[in-house]
């Protein structure tokens, strides 16, 4: 990664998310509409895709999604069998709307606000052997300051929250594949890469999303 912070946002301040997760809950109550699914749902189901069949993970793994928003991910995997769900958001109003989701497809997932930056208090929230973030840390990575801190923090929380045989599922799309290893080279080591669509322009090779999966680093 380069030296260089991305440029600070409105998408990485709480009171954004608030405001939408507000907009979202009123539109869930009178349309029945359970709102964006960050990168689509092509990228969200070969997450989940990769977790089941490819990872083979069992249905009783821990599983905790980091910035969990509407909570359609945990909502996918639950009907998939899993039994240890929990989703994470430091915005109120998305864990609000994603437990009035689960309440209504009679599925039991438990939900909590959460603020990764706060490393002591997302430590007690146990130990997970699959850790899933979709977009969080590019939210993250565009706070109005002190980014790079932030950054950090989020990384040392993301180490505390995952067992010694625990994995790592981040996708960006801010960060391409290199610059997400660089970044978290001290604390993890790349375990494989999720393939995702791809796109060639002036000869050169890229891809819209990157999906890394992660491994804690051997002490």
């Amino acid at each position: 990664m380069s030296d260089e912070e991305l440029a600070g946002s409105e998408l990485g301040t709480k009171s954004y998310w608030d405001r939408a997760y507000n907009r979202e809950i009123k539109n869930y109550k009178y349309n029945g509409d359970v709102g964006e699914i960050w990168f689509d749902e092509d990228s969200q189901f070969r997450i989940i895709d990769w977790i089941l069949k490819q990872y083979k993970a069992k249905r009783n793994s821990h599983i905790i999604d980091l910035g969990c928003g509407n909570g359609m991910l945990l909502v996918e995997l639950a009907r998939e069998g899993c039994v240890n769900l929990l989703g994470i958001d430091y915005s109120p109003k998305a864990i609000s709307l994603a437990e009035k989701i689960a309440h209504d497809q009679g599925l039991t997932i438990r939900y909590s606000v959460a603020d990764l930056m706060d490393v002591q208090a997302c430590s007690l929230l146990g130990e997970f052997d699959i850790i899933h973030d979709k977009g969080t840390y590019d939210a993250v990575s565009l706070c109005p300051h002190n980014p790079k801190e932030k950054r950090l923090l989020y990384m040392d929380t993301v180490c505390r929250l995952m067992g010694c045989n625990g994995i790592f599922i981040i996708t960006s799309c801010n960060w391409t594949e290199e610059e997400l290893i660089k970044a978290f080279q001290n604390l993890f080591t790349k375990y494989c890469t999720i393939p995702t669509p791809s796109f060639k322009f002036g000869g050169t090779i890229g891809n819209v999303v990157t999906s890394i999966v992660f491994k804690k680093k051997a002490n």
